[in-house]
């Protein structure tokens, strides 16, 4: 400890350090300080962590004084006493700045473990308890001087703590190694005045940080408050006083940390916080620490007396075992090794049994006893797995781990492989041969009928003949027995697996046999359409020239041929695949009832699967303890082998793949079929298509789509080819009338009749399992004269026509497209539109042929005449009536039918404006004869004596009477009556005009004028509708007034003369300009 006298000087002492500022001092938890000048603790001590006041000294104060860690980071210049050496500074010296110090390198501190000291305070502990109980002791007589010196330290000038290190160690001390003592007084009740602990919280913040380092600038910057490292040197002497004071020491503004003896207190302060918070956590836990020490060494006692007493045990319990356990074990080795060598003489004459029964195993599946080889194959597997069961009168033992049996084992997979073949080839026999015994026993006709039935449920029709049980379901009870036989063979043979997967390669081969079995010969010498019984295989041929032939041959069919093909292959595969579904209910039912053999039948062999190896293989994969396998595995294990399902979609999309390339090689044979032989043909694949959806599920889009397509290309042809009949046979027409024949008759009924259902005559062709009938004349009468069996009236809602053969040439188109739509109701709008060209055509060829006189080129007429435009005018007055018929036959077929319906109105109005139209030339053409015969009057010599009538009217009444024979004859009387007003209503003001224009200078002639007159009315007043045009005319004459006028002899007769000369020569004009109107005295 240096001596603490006042002779010894510091730097400390050689200047007092500049006064601090009032906000400087309120940063520090420091008392405040009694006056400018006072001791420093350097004066005192000499050091920052020396004796405060070495008078008042206990152990506790000497301790913390000599032993505080504070004193390492002292300066060394403070701490040795050394006074520092002033330099002279001169005009050209620049102290250092921070620049000019080099960098520091800083370095890695290495981290030492809390465990390193853990031998060394083991070893200082017990000297610690020791030193402390002997501080507690010597601090225990001067507790009461210390606690009055606190108090006189606490209560310093002005009511403040002393600033002096002497004094803040001496109270810290005690307070903290006494503060559990404290802590006891207080709580008793006696109040003392002591001094409380400086929180941690006045230390700043740089000191706690886990990277705390003084080599690094920043942080040593923090903690020197920026302070100088060397002092600025000055002009003033180093012992006149005026070093500290001097202008030099603010050149940088900074503070020396040398000389910044507050800077150095707060340190010291610093450490002293924290040095006491740590004497008082180590005061608090020191007690707990040294009794948990002291219970350990009582435990560790223990614990070497527990392992002593354990030994002695184990030296006790080796020499029991010496003596007496020995003996006992030898006895049962000895025993342990007789049951070895019996149970060893067993084996091998098991052994010898099992080697014995493989041969005879050997010896049935050579001769084919397939049956009795399964039975012996599962006793020698039972005697394999020591089965005491099935071997009742011998004691035997489970040999499936033995290595000598290998070869054993492998023989009894070899023969069970053997025996399932055999039972496979039994098992495909018997499907198989009742496949093809049931084809040939049903007919064709037969399962159209029955593929037919549901369509006609559906079309409201009953079956003529009594429904029967189908022929697919009934299942013989022989063959019955003989598949459940061949199904327990397969079980017990473990081959249900690959006998499966066999049958259903044979059936995917079997349909396609049966497609192969209906088609045309490949080769080149079957060129005629005939049907081959089966493909004659050529190996000189390629199988690109046989596809080609083959594709020529089909083509070559005729469609009679093309359809027996197809449905002798579609009957035969659809009674296939239904007896194929059926023959697998009967496996599901016979695998459902499989239960345990009969014990004369031994014990059911363990093993499951041909591949395992070994017996202990059989053990994993079967039952362990030889019971028989349940009849839910066998059946599970053939719905997975065969998957029902999934065999009859494959069979049924092989089918359907075959059968969609034959009918696309005859697409185009299909398109081109006459309208019932087409009919068939849909039919037929449609009823085939629903068949092999309820048998497999599947729709059958490939074929479908096929046909759908072959339907899209028939519709759009067939259209086309009855617009060509159609002009060719109104193109040949003679425009006469004629009567009804019989079968057009029927077809106009059936028309009549669709207005509310579809006739049953159309579903004719449709039910291909009838005999086919064919058709005396499929509605193809010729336009000339009708056959014998005709009718003579065609009668619409009580209105009769009078038709040419145009009209039922029409009338059988209508026909042909409303059969086709009942028959293929998918395609009634392609139908509709296709049916309102179709009329349309109609009627722009009625125009053409004789509005537009096309018929005298087309058919070789002379001339059109009024008899022509009246059957005109009957032809598209029958198809306005006919009308309504059509439209709402489509309309029953059609779930929205607004844009067709618009499209039928329209067609019927361009009938009724043709008919308008042909009204109205017949009264423009006679409306013209008219006007040429008044031209005629004009020109007569009326006061020329005759008396005949003059050539005008006769041939107006002649020709107006042969026109309203004509009209009156073909159309009926409202029409006649339409035609005729317009007519006289004509008539009546040109001739009336004309006679009231004639001019008159006699008598007679005002007669010859009024036989004109009257020669009219009598015949025009026979005629309907004429009215008193008669009367009208004849009362003009009769009132014609004569005019005088001078007449020349010569002249007179050559100018009548001529006039009438002229009068025929017009009436001739007149006849040859209008060559429509002929007289038909017919």
């Amino acid at each position: 400890m240096p001596d603490s006298s006042p002779d010894r000087t510091s730097i400390d002492s050689l200047a007092s350090p500049r006064s601090i500022s009032g906000s400087e001092r309120s940063q520090y938890p420091f008392p405040r300080q009694g006056s400018a000048r006072r001791p420093l603790p350097y004066q005192a001590g000499g050091l920052i962590g020396g004796v405060l006041d070495s008078s008042r000294q206990t152990g506790g104060g000497l301790e913390l004084s000599q032993n505080a860690i504070s004193t390492l980071f002292q300066p060394p210049i403070v701490r040795t006493g050394i006074p520092q050496v002033s330099f002279p500074t001169s005009a050209s010296y620049r102290p250092p700045t921070a620049r000019d110090i080099p960098p520091v390198t800083l370095t890695n501190i290495r981290r030492v473990e809390n465990s390193v000291f853990k031998p060394y305070l083991s070893q200082v502990g017990s000297i610690y308890e020791s030193f402390q109980r002997a501080k507690a002791e010597q601090e225990e007589g001067s507790k009461l001087s210390h606690r009055r010196q606190s108090t006189a330290d606490d209560s310093g000038k002005d009511g403040r703590p002393s600033h002096s290190r002497r004094s803040s160690s001496f109270t810290a001390g005690p307070s903290l190694i006494d503060a559990p003592q404290q802590r006891a007084r207080q709580s008793g009740g006696t109040r003392r005045n002591t001094k409380a602990m400086t929180p941690l919280s006045t230390i700043p913040s740089v000191y706690f940080e886990t990277d705390f380092h003084l080599s690094n600038p920043r942080t040593f910057d923090v903690v020197s408050e920026r302070s100088e490292v060397i002092r600025p040197l000055s002009t003033s002497l180093p012992g006149d006083g005026s070093g500290f004071n001097s202008p030099a020491s603010s050149i940088t503004g900074r503070k020396v940390l040398a000389t910044n003896a507050i800077l150095q207190e707060k340190l010291s302060w610093y450490m002293d916080t924290v040095e006491i918070h740590l004497i008082s956590s180590i005061s608090s836990a020191s007690t707990s620490f040294f009794a948990a020490l002291s219970s350990l060494k009582e435990l560790q006692q223990q614990t070497a007396d527990a392992v002593m007493r354990i030994k002695i045990l184990r030296t006790k319990l080796e020499k029991l075992d010496a003596n007496m356990a020995e003996g006992g074990l030898k006895i049962v080795s000895m025993r342990r090794r007789k049951a070895n060598l019996q149970r060893l003489g067993q084996a091998v004459e098991q052994l010898k049994d099992i080697v014995e029964s493989i041969a005879r195993a050997a010896q049935l599946v050579t001769s084919g006893d397939v049956d009795n080889a399964i039975t012996a194959l599962e006793k020698t597997e039972s005697l394999i797995a020591g089965d005491t069961i099935s071997n009742r009168n011998k004691t035997l033992l489970d040999l499936r781990g033995v290595r000598a049996l290998d070869g054993a084992v492998q023989d009894i997979a070899e023969l069970r492989r053997d025996i399932g073949r055999g039972f496979e080839r039994r098992f495909l026999d018997a499907l198989l041969g009742d496949l093809n015994q049931h084809l040939e026993s049903v007919s064709i006709e037969e399962t159209l009928r029955r593929w037919g039935s549901p369509m006609q449920r559906a079309r409201g029709e009953h079956s003529r003949k009594p429904s029967t049980i189908p022929t697919y379901i009934n299942i013989n009870r022989d063959f019955r027995q003989a598949l459940a036989a061949n199904i327990s063979g397969l079980s017990r043979s473990n081959s249900l697996m690959p006998a499966t997967v066999a049958f259903r390669a044979a059936v995917l081969r079997q349909v396609k046999a049966l497609v192969r079995k209906y088609l045309p010969s490949s080769s080149d010498d079957d060129n005629v359409s005939t049907i081959s019984a089966s493909t004659q295989s050529n190996r000189a041929r390629s199988q690109q020239e046989k596809s080609a032939t083959l594709k020529q041959n089909l083509q070559s069919l005729d469609p009679e041929d093309a359809y027996t093909m197809l449905s002798h292959t579609y009957a035969g595969l659809g009674e296939f695949l239904r007896r194929l579904s059926t023959q697998f209910k009967v496996l599901l039912d016979i695998t459902s009832g499989i239960g345990s053999p009969p014990s004369s039948a031994g014990m059911r062999s363990p093993m499951r699967s041909p591949s395992i190896g070994s017996v202990d293989g059989y053990l994993a994969a079967g039952s362990s303890n030889g019971r028989a396998i349940s009849p839910g595995a066998v059946q599970r294990e053939v719905n997975q082998a065969l998957d029902m399902s999934s065999l009859l979609g494959q069979a049924t999309d092989t089918a359907q793949s075959h059968i969609s390339k034959i009918l696309t090689v005859r697409a185009d044979q299909s398109i081109n079929l006459a309208l019932p032989d087409f009919i068939r043909y849909v039919t037929l694949n449609r009823l085939f298509a629903d068949e092999c959806e309820a048998i497999s599920g599947r729709g059958g889009a490939s074929l479908r789509g096929i046909v759908d397509s072959h339907i899209h290309y028939f519709v759009k042809g067939f259209g086309l080819s009855q617009k060509r009949q159609l002009l060719d046979l109104m193109d040949i027409d003679q425009w006469d009338a004629r009567d009804i024949a019989s079968d057009e008759s029927e077809c106009l009924a059936r028309l009549l009749e669709a207005y509310n259902k579809d006739a049953s005559k159309w579903f004719v062709e449709s039910r291909i399992w009838e005999p086919r009938q064919l058709a005396n004349g499929s509605l193809t009468v010729g336009i000339g004269s009708p056959p014998r069996s005709a009718t003579k009236d065609v009668i619409i809602d009580e209105q009769k026509f009078i038709l040419p053969g145009s009209a039922y040439a029409v009338l059988r188109g209508v026909d042909k497209f409303e059969h086709l739509v009942s028959v293929i109701p998918s395609k009634t709008q392609e139908l509709g539109m296709s049916l309102l060209e179709y009329l349309r055509q109609a009627n722009s060829r009625v125009a053409q042929l004789i509005l537009g006189a096309g018929a005298t080129r087309s058919a070789g007429l002379k001339n059109i005449t009024t008899k022509h435009l009246a059957l005109a005018s009957q032809t598209l007055s029958f198809l306005t009536a006919l009308m309504p018929y059509v439209r709402e036959f489509f309309r029953r077929h059609l779930s929205s039918f607004g844009a067709l319906a618009t499209d039928f109105d329209k067609v019927k109005r361009l009938f009724q404006d043709h008919q308008l139209a042909i009204h109205d030339k017949l009264v423009d053409i006679m409306t013209g004869r008219a006007a040429a015969h008044v031209a005629s009057l004009k020109q007569i010599d009326w006061d020329a004596d005759k008396e005949i009538v003059n050539d005008y009217a006769e041939r107006l009444g002649k020709e107006t009477t042969t026109l309203h024979r004509v009209l009156s004859k073909n159309l009926p009387e409202t029409t006649v009556k339409l035609i005729m007003t317009p007519i006289f209503t004509n008539y009546r003001e040109s001739l009336g005009k004309a006679f009231a224009e004639v001019v008159i200078s006699s008598g007679a002639g005002r007669r010859r004028l009024v036989r004109d007159a009257e020669h009219l009315r009598s015949r025009l007043d026979r005629l309907e509708g004429s009215g008193d045009i008669g009367d009208y005319v004849v009362r003009v004459a009769q009132d014609k007034a004569i005019k005088r006028r001078p007449e020349k002899d010569g002249e007179s007769g050559s100018s009548s003369g001529s006039r009438t000369s002229s009068s025929t020569g017009e009436a001739v004009a007149g006849q040859d300009r209008y060559p429509e109107v002929q007289a038909d005295e017919q």
